[in-house]
């Protein structure tokens, strides 16, 4: 049975969810999207299944315990004989906001995605992973002595690191994201997990930021992510074996300032 990646946090199809997920897909992985929502998911899932990959869709209302233990249990019964080996937190909230005048339901919106929402997807994952062998030969290509079960990623942000003016709130659920990741790298590297997070510092083209004004931005590689490269990061870190592996990777366009 092929190997299985669950991505959370797809967006409209254009950025480093949906990148990942394709990467993915085309190296014979099942794919299982989770995403609010189900018009852009819907559209992805079909581009996915169009490529010929077994792909499937796992709408939810919003990232709470409850939505994503209900998703992930429809997982399991969707892929019953396929071994979870890579799972992306790729959700986010966000607002760019002077401190006075973000309100506590921003907060609230913010710590609800990018902490609890991260907690319960863990804790999803991490049930799994925990109770599996490692990896056979034959799945997805690798090799059968890499003493991996899987791998757990998340996608951080320059305010994973690093505060500004207007990002307390973000930063403040980034940088709880961060630690998230580095406690559960640290616990969980004993059984064989792999726990990996990455900071993309800098701006990612996607479809949202396209548009008639930054066509020099879009054109220059130098100065803006690709999310297609920011997957290929992210099958460098799945692919690692157990005498070296990363917890963190800190992405930036060439010209980006540090």
């Amino acid at each position: 049975m092929a190997p299985l990646i669950v991505v959370a946090g797809i967006g409209n199809g254009s950025g480093t969810g949906a990148a990942t997920a394709r990467l993915f897909a085309k190296a014979g992985y099942n794919v299982a999207l989770i995403a609010r929502g189900s018009d852009h998911l819907t559209k992805f899932r079909d581009e996915l299944k169009s490529g010929g990959a077994n792909a499937t869709d796992f709408p939810i209302k919003d990232y709470s315990v409850q939505s994503l233990s209900s998703a992930f249990a429809s997982i399991k019964s969707t892929y019953p004989n396929s071994p979870l080996r890579v799972a992306l937190w790729n959700a986010g909230s966000a607002v760019w906001k002077p401190f006075l005048e973000i309100t506590p339901e921003e907060v609230q919106n913010i710590t609800d995605t990018n902490v609890v929402g991260a907690f319960a997807f863990s804790r999803e994952v991490l049930q799994v992973l925990t109770t599996q062998e490692v990896e056979a030969a034959a799945e997805g290509g690798l090799a059968g002595d890499r003493q991996k079960k899987g791998t757990l990623l998340f996608t951080g942000a320059t305010a994973s690191i690093r505060g500004n003016t207007t990002t307390s709130a973000f930063s403040a659920a980034k940088h709880a994201l961060r630690a998230l990741s580095q406690s559960l790298a640290k616990e969980f590297a004993k059984q064989n997990i792999h726990v990996a997070h990455a900071i993309i510092d800098g701006g990612i083209l996607t479809a949202q930021s396209r548009n008639k004004d930054n066509a020099e931005w879009v054109a220059n590689v130098n100065v803006r992510l690709d999310p297609n490269s920011i997957a290929a990061a992210y099958e460098y870190l799945v692919k690692q074996d157990s005498s070296s592996w990363t917890w963190e990777l800190d992405l930036r366009p060439a010209h980006e300032k540090w």
